[in-house]
Formats: structure tokens, sequence, C-alpha cells
């Protein structure tokens, strides 16, 4: 079974924190945001459906390295980007939590109040120092 871009889009809109989609490159080109920065973009137009997902470096070695279906990111950094062909060869679940780790990443790099919002925090002093 495959995952399709429609229900990717609802998983990561879905997603706690400011997420929004966006089409900054033309109608083709679906980039999902949260805060502002990327964690997803597809083209709309290819098949099979592919994705771009944001990943820490020796992870993305690492998924690359098992599955076919994980390149390094089309038009991106491909040190930090991946590349996912939605063609049915990686369980949804593990395609799940690519994205998730995508979020992560991208969360981990937003500004200390961001991060707390996204992540259901007061901003109170004392919390602020559990997130940093």
């Amino acid at each position: 079974m495959s995952l399709t871009i429609a229900a990717v889009r609802r998983y990561c809109l879905a997603k706690p924190g400011t997420i929004f989609e966006d089409f900054p490159f033309g109608e083709e080109t679906l980039v999902i945001k949260v805060f502002g920065k990327a964690f997803l973009l597809s083209d709309l137009t290819r098949h099979p459906p592919a994705m771009n997902l944001k990943c820490e470096p020796a992870r993305a070695l690492e998924l690359r390295a098992r599955y076919d279906a994980v390149l390094p990111g089309y038009h991106m950094n491909k040190k930090h980007w991946n590349t996912v062909v939605l063609d049915g060869s990686i369980p949804p679940q593990e395609i799940l939590a690519m994205i998730d780790h995508s979020f992560e990443e991208v969360v981990r790099g937003l500004k200390r109040t961001e991060r707390a919002k996204v992540l259901g925090i007061r901003s109170s002093k004392r919390q602020r120092e559990k997130i940093r």
C-alpha cells in the first residue's frame, strides 16, 4: 500500500503549531511549513508522487542505503534533505516517521517562543529552560 500526497497533506496539516501550505514556486509545487519554515515539498505533477523531507545527515544516509525510493533531496541541500518516492516500496508507517522527523528537525531550528507554541508549552522563563 502506498500513501497519497492527499493523505500526506492531511497528516501534515494536522500537526501542532502554525502549519500552512504554500505554493511559492508555482501551483505544481506544494510546500508545507511550520512557522514559515518548510518541512515538506512535493511536485504535484510527478508520478509516482514524491516529496522532499528534511533529515539529520547520518539518518539521511541510512535511509538512502535502506530504501531505493529514498534519494538525495532534489533541488535541495543533499546533506540535509531526502526525496522520498511514494511508489509503495516503503511501509506507510516508515514514511510517516520520516515526515515526523522532518517536522521535528525544522521545529528544532525555530525560535524558542515558536518552539514553545508548537510543543504546547506556555512561554514562561522556567518552561523556556525546558525546551532549550
